[in-house]
């Protein structure tokens, strides 16, 4: 099941998101809104549900902020505030920013990070973004991990008025990074990480049927995002979190569409990018976990609405695994040492598929729908285009999938499809 903010969150958060989308500057001005692009230090964005036993991300965290001398500041500024947790006097049942920073420093400390501590930011403590006491905290620290809930929470806690002003701690986190700090986080906390247009929430079937607009809804399903973004630190594209379990590629690719970004990194659970001097020409990233990231490319899309809906082609698919490599400026992908190019020998068609975006009114979902249709047809050489559609109907759609002349899968097992290179994505009203 998808986890959505209550109504009532979503009410106390519309009041301040208006201010903001008041204040929205197109978005070339909004590019450069007073955050540096140059960056020396790292990123490591996880795509949400990043697991306690993942010490290969762990431990790139750690590494990153300095070995057996890493200090991390945790902020969890995300979850919901200790004032609203009504398990929060339980240990065993409490989900609020306090016992969720303390789980998260614990889990760098077990991990081997010298010290880590919560960082006191959250909705109870909005002031303290402000605080130089806080600031000088964020000072002592060698790294950074932002964690899940609710990205909106992070623009509400950590930046300033209408215009989106960095708060003094932000300010010295940002300054941190300049100098070489890495700054982590998973699901809201890899999403905050974005530029202009941030997502605030919506299904991949409801964006596809009624597109996108700005603003953060009481309606989970509608397709939302922020003008002025989240905090900036990666502004090479747009990002997207828990993309295969949650069916997001829909959304991801129409968001991107309607406010005119050529690019998507849609990261997969459990899976992190680790960014390399973000925001410069030398900007790359590497894939580090068990799934995957997808980059959606559309330089060359064309876009059209008729009577019978809306209408994408020309799209790029690209699914980037373990340890592959990924130039922001070039575009260009490097496949890790231990894959080569699978040599297609199977001749079985590809499975049908009623539920490309994993809906979640379908109680038979299965996670990670569009990754198996796309493996499924770059492992046959029965067919070069394959058609899935969506669980939902009037209007329904296809997305069809196509291999070109150019594409290409490797393997590092010589059978499975792992990394897919430079699909065609149509997706089409039916």
């Amino acid at each position: 099941m998808r986890a959505h903010p209550g109504p009532a969150l979503r009410a106390a958060l519309l009041g301040s998101l208006a201010l903001t989308l008041l204040a929205a500057t197109p978005a070339a001005a909004r590019s450069a809104a007073g955050h540096p692009e140059r960056q020396a230090g790292s990123l490591v964005l996880v795509g949400g549900g990043l697991k306690d036993d993942n010490t290969q991300v762990y431990n790139e965290i750690i590494r990153r902020a300095g070995g057996p001398a890493a200090r991390i500041g945790v902020i969890t500024a995300a979850s919901v505030p200790q004032s609203q947790d009504p398990n929060a006097d339980d240990p065993d049942r409490c989900s609020n920013s306090v016992c969720n920073g303390a789980y998260y420093a614990d889990l760098f400390t077990r991990h081997g990070a010298a010290h880590a501590e919560w960082i006191p930011l959250d909705l109870d403590h909005i002031a303290n973004s402000q605080s130089d006491t806080v600031v000088a905290q964020v000072n002592s620290m060698t790294g950074f991990f932002f964690g899940g809930g609710d990205q909106y929470r992070y623009v509400q806690t950590l930046l300033r008025g209408p215009r989106q002003t960095d708060s003094k701690v932000l300010a010295a986190i940002r300054a941190k990074l300049a100098h070489g700090a890495v700054i982590a986080g998973s699901s809201a906390g890899a999403q905050i990480a974005s530029g202009p247009d941030m997502v605030s929430g919506g299904e991949s079937y409801e964006g596809l049927r009624d597109g996108s607009a700005p603003g953060y809804f009481d309606d989970p399903t509608r397709l939302g995002y922020l003008p002025r973004g989240g905090f900036g630190f990666l502004r090479s594209a747009l990002i997207d979190t828990h993309t295969g379990a949650y069916g997001r590629e829909g959304r991801a690719y129409r968001l991107a569409a309607d406010t005119g970004h050529d690019r998507v990194y849609a990261l997969d659970e459990n899976t992190a990018i680790v960014v390399d001097n973000p925001g410069t020409e030398q900007e790359q990233f590497s894939v580090m976990g068990p799934n995957g990231v997808a980059v959606l490319d559309l330089r060359d899309v064309r876009v059209g609405t008729s009577a019978s809906g809306w209408t994408l082609r020309g799209a790029r698919y690209t699914y980037l695994t373990d340890h592959d490599r990924y130039d922001a400026h070039t575009w260009q992908t490097r496949p890790s040492a231990d894959k080569h190019r699978l040599l297609t020998t199977g001749t079985a068609p590809v499975p049908v598929n009623t539920d490309v975006f994993a809906s979640g009114a379908n109680p038979d979902a299965t996670p990670y729908s569009f990754r198996t249709t796309a493996r499924a047809l770059s492992a046959t050489r029965a067919q070069n285009t394959a058609t899935a559609t969506t669980f939902e109907t009037d209007p329904g759609f296809d997305v069809t999938f196509t291999k070109p002349a150019h594409f290409t899968a490797w393997t590092s097992d010589g059978t499975t499809a792992q990394t897919l290179l430079g699909l065609r994505i149509t997706i089409a009203p039916r």
